[in-house]
């Protein structure tokens, strides 16, 4: 499989929450996820942070999706059932190893949801 068709199918894993099946596309070791204000060394660890969001995922609509070799870029609009957050637009960059997602960076206004949750969200030291 080429990387975007890995990361395409990730994400329609992540969107029908399918983590399991999610889990099966990243990379077991040297895996990292770096988001605006979380950062997980561990594809369990950012699936389970992904698995407390699932309750107010109404949709995730992939907006854009395009591959330069390893690197992935997606531009995805994430939409709640949660009226503080609402729907949040998101860039990540992913790369991809092998048939393995190595690494994914995500870009988003976090001011939102970090002031939704108290300004507690995950550490690199919680990973």
């Amino acid at each position: 499989m080429q990387p975007k068709d890995i990361v395409s199918q990730f994400i329609a894993d992540i969107h029908d929450q399918r983590f399991d099946e999610a889990k099966s596309w990243l990379a077991t070791e040297g895996f990292e996820y770096v988001g605006p204000n979380t950062r997980f060394l561990s594809p369990d660890d950012m699936l389970a942070y992904q698995f407390g969001m699932a309750a107010i995922q109404k949709d995730l609509i992939v907006r854009q999706l395009s591959a330069d070799g390893e690197h992935v870029f997606a531009i995805l609009d994430y939409q709640t059932h949660f009226e503080p957050i609402g729907d949040v637009r998101l860039a990540v960059w992913f790369r991809v190893k092998g048939d393995k997602i190595q690494t994914m960076e995500t870009f988003y206004n976090a001011a939102v949801v970090e002031n939704m949750l108290g300004g507690n969200l995950p550490s690199a030291d919680q990973a």
